[in-house]
């Protein structure tokens, strides 16, 4: 009795190595498409009056644990029953993950520019502001279903090859991860510049070290999430890349001998591949957008 509950015990601790290890190497995949999820919702979270940042961050990780809830139980059943499945979900992720990026590095040269989501407007009244942040919520949300998925499925790509109970495990331990981890990180850096008026306001004297450090801050909060923003394309690119090297044999075979670093290689794929996306998604869009004008 007692040598088969010590078995058992061994045989736990040898599933949470093995859960460990392989969370490890999921989450080293992921971290390209957490990266843009941090700076995407950075953004979003940003640019409310002060007392209405944490709320609104609040609201949108509570959508984004309810997003994880929805995503995992059929990401388990794909791999359980229709494996292939999950490489073809991977795959078309990728393209999208590839045409995104693409997008943005377009739309940066091309001299675009996206609306700004500055909501601080001294004639908005309490229905208005309840309003866009409703809007702004449901974007973010939104954006984060997608990101979700495609982190996921990811995670869920590294351990298609082991049992079940491992993929539910490691793949619940990076959706938690992803969540968490994220979203506390977001709340620290949209709170930087309330942070930093705090220092500014810490006493009376005039550019004492507490006003330089909180000027500083003030002041790196949007660079900071330009950064992030950057960062978070390129990695974009780089997961894309690595999805369709990993999982499309012509390609793999095709940027095999390139002499680059393996993640230069894959950042270059998922630029082409994103690039070509760019024209026919485009083209999908305007004729959408002519039937809804139609409408």
């Amino acid at each position: 009795m007692a040598s088969g509950f010590f078995a058992l015990l061994d045989d736990i601790a040898a599933l949470m190595d093995d859960v460990a290890v392989m969370s490890k190497v999921a989450a080293k995949k992921t971290a390209g498409i957490l990266g843009d999820d941090l700076a995407v919702n950075a953004e979003k979270a940003s640019g409310f009056i002060s007392d209405r940042e944490l709320p609104v961050l609040w609201a949108i990780t509570k959508g984004s644990f309810l997003n994880k809830l929805i995503i995992l139980p059929f990401a388990f059943l794909l791999s359980a029953f229709i494996p292939v499945a999950v490489t073809i979900i991977l795959v078309l992720g990728g393209l999208y993950l590839a045409y995104e990026g693409a997008e943005k590095i377009y739309e940066f040269l091309a001299g675009h520019k996206h609306e700004s989501n500055e909501l601080l407007d001294e004639d908005i009244t309490i229905e208005e502001l309840q309003k866009l942040e409703k809007g702004r919520i449901k974007s973010a949300i939104f954006t984060d279903f997608i990101l979700s998925v495609e982190i996921v499925i990811i995670a869920l790509g590294t351990v298609t090859d082991q049992p079940i109970t491992t993929q539910i495990m490691v793949v619940t331990v990076i959706a938690i991860i992803a969540t968490v981890g994220v979203y506390g990180i977001v709340a620290l850096i949209v709170r930087m510049d309330e942070f930093g008026l705090k220092l500014i306001n810490l006493n009376e004297q005039d550019n004492s070290f507490s006003d330089k450090a909180g000027r500083l801050l003030v002041n790196a909060l949007p660079w900071v999430i330009k950064f992030l923003a950057v960062v978070g394309t390129l990695a974009l690119l780089s997961v894309a890349g690595g999805v369709f090297a990993h999982n499309i044999e012509f390609l793999h075979h095709l940027i095999e001998d390139i002499p680059l670093p393996a993640m230069l290689k894959e950042f270059l794929l998922g630029l082409v591949i994103g690039l070509l996306t760019l024209p026919i998604i485009g083209l999908f869009k305007k004729i959408f957008g002519k039937k809804k004008k139609e409408h």
